[in-house]
């Protein structure tokens, strides 16, 4: 596992090597996804059955086809293992408890001269959820966006998710069965992102979409943000680890490799000012390796993107996550809640060494969907308020617009618009 030290001449270099971590060529395939969305507009579900024919290898023979039915759903739940159908549960219970802490009221504030502002809180009527497929299924994507879209009180939810060779991950529709989705269907790629967004004959026009997804997904969610709301653009996993001397260099290696098993482009990333924590991490990194099943994905991972800082204190380690504004970051260290108040930029903080991020993936009950490639800077985790909408609420009284009409109407003036002067003007005599 690459190695490099703050002290090295060259450590800014690859440093900013490690920032772009999370750049998409979208660039390159902007064109072949609008051409998708095109096709999805002008063709609807004639579309839709050619790109699934194309990408999932295999041809819906009718519209009917394109959909799941809430008896697979059903079947799926009712046959699983008792236990797995019981974490499941558990996994719902606590992230539905989770996010029912973050849903915003609505207000309103009355004023001594009878003026009435507030705010009104409303779902949106209609989200569209895309949980990814392909090489693995993660019906944990679908309790983590579908569960905030229900606490919001959003009426109808509409999944998409790919079905390569027209087969479906069973724990996948037995987490759409416990969550009560009425619709859903097996369409994939920025065709499904182009569905929800536009509607087809088949599925709904939706007003929000949300969810993770390739370069294809995340570039069409780009194309067709203004015609529907979208929660991110996220990339690739990451994972970043801050770690001083009491850290288990056990755990670190592990954890690294939580991330780097996601996908050949994840980004794994310890930083420490201990050398010894860093040569013990790296060996170990390897001895882990040979265990996994997915060893050639993490391989490819921990090779090309994953990276091992060594710093020449704490601080400075502080100092280089904030740059790098990890999706998740774990603070493996004697002392984690201290270093809290001086993280700045993450998606999710996992404090002290029994708090692996795959805790957070399943069952703790905060959002897995979260910003990546450096985006936590600017967006938040997936959560109730992206499935809800504000309108501000004004009442103004005879006596509220005479306190402050006078000066509404001077700076309309000063713009040069005479409507906006003379309305409230009127209002005045």
């Amino acid at each position: 596992m690459k190695q490099i030290n703050t002290k090295d001449e060259n450590f800014r270099q690859e440093f900013g090597q490690l920032l772009k971590r999370g750049h998409m060529d979208m660039d390159n395939v902007s064109k072949i996804v609008q051409n998708i969305i095109s096709e999805i507009k002008q063709d609807g579900n004639e579309a839709l059955k050619k790109h699934i024919e194309k990408f999932d290898m295999w041809t819906p023979a009718s519209d009917e086809e394109l959909e799941i039915s809430c008896s697979s759903m059903k079947k799926a739940y009712d046959e699983l293992d008792d236990k797995l159908k019981s974490a499941l549960q558990l996994a719902y219970d606590r992230i539905k408890a989770y996010h029912q802490k973050q849903k915003p009221t609505s207000w309103l504030d009355f004023e001594d001269n009878g003026n009435v502002l507030g705010q009104k809180v409303t779902p949106v009527d209609k989200a569209g959820l895309y949980i990814p497929g392909g090489k693995a299924a993660y019906p944990s994507s679908l309790l983590m966006n579908a569960i905030p879209a229900i606490v919001a009180g959003v009426k109808e939810i509409v999944v998409c998710t790919p079905a390569p060779c027209n087969e479906l991950n069973s724990l996948l529709l037995a987490a759409m069965h416990l969550c009560g989705i009425k619709k859903a269907y097996k369409v994939g790629g920025a065709s499904a992102i182009s569905a929800m967004a536009y509607g087809t004959k088949t599925i709904s026009k939706v007003d929000v979409i949300t969810g993770p997804g390739n370069i294809f997904v995340a570039t069409a969610k780009k194309l067709v943000f203004g015609e529907v709301n979208i929660d991110m653009i996220a990339g690739p996993s990451e994972i970043g680890i801050l770690a001083d001397e009491s850290s288990d260099t056990n755990f670190l290696a592990i954890d690294l490799l939580s991330q780097a098993e996601h996908d050949e482009m994840a980004s794994s990333i310890l930083i420490t000012p201990s050398q010894r924590i860093a040569d013990e991490t790296s060996k170990k990194v390897y001895e882990w390796l040979e265990k996994l099943n997915r060893k050639d994905i993490a391989m490819s991972s921990i090779k090309e993107r994953g990276a091992i800082i060594v710093t020449r204190d704490m601080d400075e380690a502080i100092k280089l996550i904030n740059e790098i504004a990890p999706e998740h970051l774990e603070v493996m260290t004697e002392q984690p809640f201290d270093i809290l108040p001086s993280i700045k930029h993450a998606g999710a903080i996992f404090m002290g060494r029994y708090t692996p991020e795959p805790i957070g993936d399943y069952i703790a009950g905060p959002n897995h969907t979260l910003p990546t490639g450096g985006t936590a800077k600017f967006y938040s985790p997936l959560g109730v308020e992206n499935f809800l909408k504000k309108t501000s609420i004004i009442s103004m009284s005879k006596e509220g617009i005479k306190e402050i009409g006078h000066e509404c109407a001077l700076l309309a003036k000063a713009e040069g618009l005479g409507a906006h002067e003379a309305s409230v003007l009127e209002r005045l005599k």
